[in-house]
Formats: C-alpha cells, structure tokens, sequence
C-alpha cells in the first residue's frame, strides 16, 4: 500500500495527541506508585535485604513477637493505647463487669430467704435447747445459722474465678493472633500461658476457699459494724433501711423490650424505661414526656425467664409472690434486653431498689408443720433477735467477701499472669523447642511474603520507566480545532435543508405557468460498423517453405 502526504500527516497528529495524553497522564500514575511503594516499604523493610532462614532475622523475630504480644495483653486488660474497640465490650471490660455487676448480683442471690431463715433459727434454737427451758437466747444458734449463711457464699466466689479465667483465655486466644505468620510459635506460646493460668487457678481457689475458712474459724462480734446484742431487738429491716437511704433518686435508665402488650405470644415493643428507689416506670422515647405506665415497686421479686429457641435476648420478670396482677391483667411483668452485659446491670439496679432474685423454695416441703409453727411469743422474741444478729454479720462478711475476691484474682492470677509474659514467656519458649522449629513460617505467609517483594520490585521498576519517559517525552501543542459545523449541518438528521442566511431563494413557479420542457436527448450519429478485413481474392493461402536439399 502506497501512503501519501495525506497519511503521513494523519499519523503525525496522532502521534501528537498520543504524546500528550502520557504526559498528561503520567503524574497521577507516579503519585499512585509512589504511594503504594511506601507502604510495601513498611511491610517489605524488615525481609527485603535478608533472607528468610537467617537466624539473626528469626532471633530478632521472635522477640518481637513476645514483646508484641506482652503489649497487647496488657492493653486488654488495661484498656490503654491508641485503638480502642467501638464495637463490643473487651476481655478486660468484660472482667471489670464481673468483679462489680455480676458477682455482687451472685452473692444477693445466694443470701438467705426471710421466711425460710426464721424456720431454721426456730429449728436450731429448739435443738439448742433441746429438753431445757431456756431463759435465755442460746449463742449457738447464733454461730451455726452464720455459718451456714457465710458457706453459701462460697459458691459465687469460685464461679467468679471461674468466669475471670474464661476471659483471660479469650485474650490469650486475641494475642495469639497476631502470631498466625508462625503457627508453631503460637501454638508453643499458648500452650506455655494456658499451662500457667490452670496452675495460678488451682492457687487462687484455694486462697479463696482459706479466705472462707478464715471467716469461719472465729466469730468476731466485737466487729464496730457488728449490731450486737443490745440493739438487735431495735434493729429495723435491712430492705427498708437500704430503700431509705437511697431516698426515691433515679437508679438506671435505658431502653428494653416489653412483652406484656398483647395476649399473642411472642409481641412485644421497646420503650425508655426509668427506675427509681420506690418505682418503675417506662415512656415512649428518651425525652420521658409520654409516660406510659408507672408501677410501685414495693413487694416485688425478680425472676428469670426462658427465651424461645431462636431468641437472642435476655429476658426476666417482675412478679409478686402473693400472686397479685403486676401490670393490667398480667401476674408478672416480662421484660428483655438486647446483650447479656445490659440484662445484669438492670438485675444489679433492681438490687440496689430492693427487688430481689426469687428464691429457691423446694425445700420447704421436707420441714414438718410442728417444726416451724409456734406460738410462744419467748420463742418469737428469740427467732427475732438471732435474725437480726445473723443478718447484720452475714452483711459484714458480704462487703469483706465482695472486696477481697476481686483483689485476690487480681494479685494472685492477674497480675502475675502479666509478670510472668513480660519476664518469664521467652526463657520458656526457649527451653521448651528450637528456635528454627518455633521460627517455621507458614505456607501462605512465605507465599504473601514472596508476592510481597515481587510487588515491590515491580513497582520500582515501573517507577524508574515513567521517569525515563517523563525526561525524554515533551508535549507539543496541539493547532486549534476547525470548527465544521457549517460543514457537517446540511447531513445531520432533521437539519434544515434551505438557503443558507443572505441569499434568497428561486421563485416558485405559479399554478397558471407551463411547465418547464426538458431539453430532449441529441441523436447518436448513425454511423456503419468497421467490417472484418478480408484477402485478396487473386491470391490464395502462400505456401509452406520447404527445407533447402
């Protein structure tokens, strides 16, 4: 193909406008790979130069990574550092809720009942006598009721210990994370602090169960919050003292979902509730101007109720044990929360307003009618002064119980948990395999990394091009556009096919004109065809020349 003048300059203009367009184009591709060369640079900066298996490079690995994990445990459990989590409570968050919302609410559960805790100083007292005639009130009753009360709370001491250690092996699972580049080493680094939260465990809960038998190895009633003996008969009830104490103030606010709207089962709508020392009440919205019910709270309990299978919430109820309708024509009054944290912050409030846990009643049937039934009022003065005396001591160990356990998991298990990371953790994993077992990088984690560098070099290759094209292509401006729209109207679709402006058109021709004659076409001139030439007719066909002899 033959290109004349016409495409040389076709492909000069292109060419032009090729040009342009890379240097147009190639400051924004250079700050884009500028930007992505930084931070492989931070990913790429501490491997990039050395290889994989040099044990300086693991040695140094693995003490970052101890020291990367000894961080991260202590900021869980602190809450300090830059990142903090928006999104759900932490482990740390999470013991915090133990030690001051769920076991204060565990030891109330376990205090004794009014009505059962008469019956059994009633018991004791007449054991205490057993055929004498007391005059007056025997001591023994006294020791071995508060001794039973103080066992009890035995129990919600250890499960809290057990719920603390639940959370610490969370936060070592969250910290091991952060290691899954060396599988082996995490594996080794869990295994070496599990191994030492189970043993801390083992001590903890006995110093707990030493902390209860302490308590009950010597009644000390010269205690200066002790009520004693002189005051026990003007000692008044201990719900009411608490309830006037705390006056009618705003204990705890917040939304919940109430069910008791409809007689179907499964309904229900989420209303701002407001609980106050002598009352509870709920409104449409946060501004608390539409109140919508409002309900005494003097002889009410508490109680848990099961969800449906399905259900997430956490749902309990407000009821009276003289079996009296609460709300409307409801016996109890069902309510639910949206986390496990919200439904015992609401249970700890109802505490503090004196709506307490429904007690366990199931043995109140094996205590005969003639064992609990009396009426010698020497016997009622007796059973009133034994309780009053059991239930300000039982108070005493309650506020000690509730203090020291919580100090207790932190010293004894807390504390020296994080001690024994920060100082201890690399000298085991030391002891425990070898350093190139420990330091094996995973499959993918070598694959990533290869990639990685890949990338990087790439991209500073692709950095030094556009450089070199950048020195060596300069722009050339462009001549101005030609402006064809006179050109390119008259075959558009729709444009108008007139005159154009300042020439006037042709006349039309009018109804009565003749019509205008076409020129006819000028005859071809009649001319013969050319014939065939012919021969002469005296001269036949010449003849064959003959080879010479």
């Amino acid at each position: 193909m033959n290109f004349g003048p016409f495409h040389y300059f076709i492909f000069y203009i292109f060419f032009q406008q090729l040009t342009n367009h890379i240097c147009d184009t190639i400051p924004q591709l250079r700050n884009k790979l500028q930007g992505q060369l930084l931070l492989l640079e931070k990913d790429v900066g501490e491997y990039k130069n050395v290889s994989a298996d040099d044990p300086a490079r693991k040695t140094k690995a693995l003490l970052m990574m101890v020291q990367q994990f000894s961080e991260n445990f202590d900021r869980i459990l602190v809450g300090s550092g830059d990142k903090v989590d928006t999104s759900e409570l932490s482990s740390g968050a999470m013991i915090n809720r133990i030690f001051h919302v769920q076991f204060p609410f565990e030891i109330v559960k376990m205090e004794y009942d009014e009505r059962r805790l008469r019956r059994e100083i009633s018991i004791t007292i007449k054991n205490a006598l057993g055929v004498r005639v007391g005059l007056f009130t025997p001591d023994m009753a006294f020791e071995a009721i508060t001794k039973k009360q103080i066992s009890r709370l035995k129990e919600p001491a250890l499960k809290c210990v057990d719920l603390v250690i639940s959370e610490l092996n969370n936060i070592i699972r969250q910290c091991g994370e952060k290691m899954t580049q060396y599988p082996r080493l995490r594996e080794e680094t869990e295994r070496i602090i599990s191994q030492h939260v189970r043993e801390r465990e083992q001590r903890t809960k006995d110093h707990v169960h030493l902390l209860f038998n302490v308590q009950l190895a010597y009644m000390n009633t010269n205690n200066e919050d002790f009520i004693g003996f002189a005051n026990a008969q003007n000692k008044a009830n201990r719900r009411t003292g608490e309830k006037k104490s705390v006056g009618n103030q705003v204990i705890f606010k917040g939304w919940m979902s109430l069910h008791n709207i409809s007689f179907m089962k499964g309904g229900s709508r989420d209303y701002w509730f407001v609980l106050t020392a002598e009352n509870f009440m709920w409104f449409k919205d946060e501004e608390e101007k539409e109140k919508k019910f409002y309900l005494p709270l003097e002889g009410l309990m508490l109680r848990d109720v099961e969800q449906g299978f399905m259900s997430k919430k956490h749902a309990f109820a407000l009821f009276n044990p003289d079996h009296r309708n609460v709300y409307k024509d409801y016996k109890q009054l069902e309510l639910s929360c949206e986390s496990e944290d919200a439904s015992y912050r609401w249970k700890a409030s109802f505490l503090r307003a004196g709506v307490y846990p429904e007690r366990n009643q199931d043995d109140d049937d094996h205590i005969p009618a003639h064992d609990i039934d009396s009426n010698d009022p020497v016997l009622e003065r007796q059973v009133e002064t034994i309780r009053n005396l059991v239930d300000s001591y039982t108070a005493i160990v309650s506020k000690q119980v509730r203090d020291i356990v919580p100090k207790t998991i932190m010293c004894l298990m807390i504390k020296d948990t994080k001690e024994f990371i920060k100082s201890d953790l690399l000298a085991y994993l030391y002891s425990s395999a070898d350093q190139n077992d420990l330091m094996e990088e995973s499959a993918d984690e070598a694959n990533r990394r290869e990639e990685m560098i890949r990338m990087y070099h790439a991209t500073k290759d692709a950095l030094k091009i556009i450089g070199d094209i950048s020195m060596k292509t300069k722009a050339t401006p462009m001549p101005p556009r030609v402006d064809n729209d006179n050109l390119i109207k008259p075959f558009t679709n729709g444009a108008s096919t007139g005159p154009p402006q300042g020439r006037k058109p042709p006349p039309r021709p009018t109804a009565h004109a003749a019509p205008r004659s076409v020129p006819a076409r000028p005859d071809l001139p009649n001319r013969p065809a050319p014939g065939v030439p012919r021969r002469p007719d005296n001269k036949g066909v010449p003849a064959v020349p003959t080879r010479p002899r």
